[in-house]
């Protein structure tokens, strides 16, 4: 794969207005997903989501200037995020862990809350970032090492390998858009179609896997736009947190 410093963008360089977008239909899913499981739609609109996570971290590996830093913000906001993200989005059977009692006990806060099969997405984009940091390089057996690791951990990071090989594609195809096009189409929808249990029924007699609807996501991601939204990088880091807060907000109003 070529350098990533030669890389250029000529998909959607507008990041701004695509992490916008993600953070609005990623908080439309959790909602869904804790708060009003009865709406479905919103957890199609949340579909959208995660795509656009991975091509703005792809995007963010060409754009940054220490890509090592990049990695380790990243990194750190997981391990941060992480019990909040158990615990608003009900991982954590309510009672199994007394805070005002076992603060200080940081074996049980790591089996609870770190030994769980379900992660904060910022794991997956770290493992990804990591492996374009190496690809770029062209540290083949450092890449490998992360390959395996990602395949060791696939059950415990959000969307797992199909999540690291898609920031992959993005990032060795962003300055080819046909190509971009045509693989990541073809990898979405191949994931979509087996692997999802969830159906729906968008139209009378029509039944469609639910992620399938993260196809809705290429047009933002591939078609060029030049909103001039700025968005600052520590936007998507803080409003993550808060957005669970106020979802947990939200549940104990229920």
């Amino acid at each position: 794969m070529a350098d990533t410093k030669k890389k250029t963008v000529k998909l959607n360089s507008d990041t701004g207005f695509l992490k916008l977008i993600a953070i609005v239909t990623m908080t439309i899913d959790h909602l869904g997903a804790v708060v009003f499981p009865q709406y479905t739609v919103m957890r199609v609109i949340g579909r959208i989501a995660f795509p656009i996570f991975a091509y703005c971290v792809a995007a963010g590996c060409v754009y940054t200037k220490n890509i090592g830093k990049y990695a380790l913000r990243m990194l750190l906001m997981a391990v941060l995020v992480q019990p909040l993200y158990v615990t608003a989005m009900n991982h954590l059977a309510k009672g199994a862990f007394d805070w005002a009692h076992n603060y200080y006990r940081l074996d049980l806060i790591f089996q609870h809350y770190y030994l769980t099969s379900h992660h904060v997405i910022h794991f997956t984009l770290f493992f990804g970032i990591l492996l374009i940091w190496a690809l770029r390089d062209k540290k083949y057996i450092a890449a490998a090492a992360v390959l395996a690791a990602c395949w060791y951990l696939q059950n415990w990071l959000d969307y797992g390998m199909y999540g690291i090989y898609l920031i992959l594609i993005f990032w060795a195809l962003i300055d080819r858009p046909l190509s971009a096009l045509v693989w990541s189409a073809a990898y979405m929808a191949w994931y979509g179609l087996p692997t999802l249990r969830t159906q729906l029924w968008p139209v009378e007699n029509v039944r469609v896997y639910v992620q399938l609807y993260a196809l809705m996501a290429l047009p933002l991601i591939l078609i060029p736009m030049n909103t001039k939204i700025k968005v600052n990088k520590w936007v998507f880091y803080l409003f993550y947190p808060a957005h669970l807060a106020g979802i947990y907000f939200l549940t104990m109003l229920k």
